[in-house]
């Protein structure tokens, strides 16, 4: 086993799940500086309309990346079932099998988004000032997005290993790279959006190439060879049955924010300006939270393979116990505290407190999303992953984004926020039961 893989089937269960999961939060923070490094330096040194071009951008690539992510969890799943019952020729045609399918669809990914792109843009109604900024980042970030996708195959495989560590350094390259190019595009060349967005391929190209080096040099029973197409049928509908559910609950999200964006939207500059504030501490604060139900995935996942059910029973409790308690703590320090936090980003007193309206109803009630997020990766980890797909699209389309509109409509624009802890409960109560009946240690596909 090498020195960065972590088995999660023996010792200390908080004290393996606490270790695992640090270099996710790590990972976290670093992706957040990553993501507004373009905003800031376009909006420091290059245009207004370039920094809100960017980030309307970055809004639409996450749909694309989304949809092959599932690729990678479904990947993390099998890999971390297979590592738990000790099985490294399985772990090894996974690999190669993960890696052809990504390599496959990367082409057609790619002209998809390139057509997509101006229709996308148009759909959500972009101001015309920003347009051709945003169609100019997205066509450049489409071309290259390999380099994305990459990463992230590299990153689903290690963290089925048991490795949290390794795509932590993957991004700190990519993070360093992007930084210092888009310093030398937009003030040496003046290239603004489309300076940064030829900074982001170049970077997370670099990063991906660096992980398929580093791995190959690291692991010693597989290797990954991009062009060496491996694909084993059995195996790949296995990781497709595992992650599809996960890209196709990605995706939804994605649109159900920007569907919720446009209602915030209605409500005036002032208003959204004090959810997006708002938004951005709320990302800061759910980290902690976030990384610890990353970890439960790859935990669950070793621990079914390995048959250890006892285990991931008492994993889940303490990932459970965790999370709820981390929840308290930041929700103590943010809620009363909001206007100093939200002064931040604005001294407006109306941004504030419509930023503040947010935190004291989302931030304050965040303790059901800490108790959804880890169950739902738990089943995820054992394999039953229609499950938090149809905990997450319910929780959203049938919950939260009715309850904002009806709220909105009938209480004003402020009551509209307690439909996230409309939508919370109703994907526990989903998750919660289908959990406790234990019908998910039948759905291991390592079992089968």
């Amino acid at each position: 086993m090498s020195q960065f893989q972590t088995d999660l089937t023996q010792g200390s269960v908080f004290g393996q799940l606490l270790k695992f999961s640090v270099p996710f939060l790590l990972s976290n923070l670093l992706q957040a500086l990553y993501n507004m490094a373009d905003m800031v330096i376009v909006g420091q040194f290059g245009s207004a309309v370039g920094a809100s071009a960017v980030g309307i951008g970055g809004q639409v690539t996450i749909l694309i990346i989304n949809l092959i992510s599932g690729l990678a969890v479904g990947g993390t799943i099998m890999i971390a079932q297979f590592i738990g019952s000790e099985d490294r020729d399985a772990v090894r045609r996974s690999v190669n099998t993960v890696y052809g399918a990504f390599m496959v669809s990367i082409i057609p990914l790619t002209v998809f988004g390139l057509a997509i792109a101006g229709p996308v843009l148009r759909l959500i109604q972009v101001p015309e000032s920003t347009y051709d900024q945003a169609h100019i980042y997205l066509l450049v970030v489409f071309a290259g997005i390999i380099g994305s996708l990459g990463y992230n195959i590299n990153a689903g495989i290690l963290q089925g290993l048991g490795d949290s560590r390794t795509p932590l350094l993957f991004l700190a390259v990519a993070c360093v790279i992007n930084i210092v190019l888009d310093l030398v595009f937009v003030l040496v060349f003046h290239w603004d959006v489309f300076g940064v967005a030829l900074a982001t391929i170049i970077a997370q190209i670099s990063s991906w190439l660096f992980g398929i080096f580093y791995v190959n040099r690291k692991y010693s029973y597989f290797s990954i060879r991009p062009f060496r197409l491996a694909i084993e049928k059995p195996l790949l509908r296995r990781v497709l049955r595992l992650g599809v559910p996960s890209g196709i609950q990605q995706c939804q999200l994605a649109v159900a924010v920007l569907v919720l964006q446009a209602l915030i939207n209605s409500f005036g500059e002032q208003f959204a300006a004090g959810f997006s504030a708002a938004n951005k501490i709320d990302t800061f604060a759910f980290m902690p939270i976030d990384s610890f139900a990353l970890a439960v995935t790859t935990y669950v996942g070793q621990n079914v393979g390995a048959g250890r059910l006892d285990r991931v029973k008492t994993g889940v409790r303490k990932a459970l116990a965790l999370c709820i308690v981390v929840c308290a703590v930041m929700s103590a320090l943010v809620v009363p505290n909001s206007d100093f936090f939200l002064s931040i980003f604005s001294s407006d007193p109306a941004v504030i407190q419509a930023g503040r309206a947010y935190l004291e109803r989302v931030l304050s009630t965040m303790v059901l999303l800490a108790v959804m997020y880890p169950l739902n990766n738990a089943l995820r980890g054992a394999g039953a992953v229609v499950t938090p797909m149809v905990s997450n699209i319910v929780a959203l389309w049938v919950a939260r984004v009715p309850a904002a509109y009806l709220l909105a409509h009938f209480y004003g624009k402020e009551p509209l926020y307690w439909a996230y802890p409309i939508g919370w409960a109703i994907g526990i109560l989903i998750s919660g039961t289908v959990y406790l009946r234990g019908r998910w240690k039948r759905a291991c596909p390592a079992a089968q």
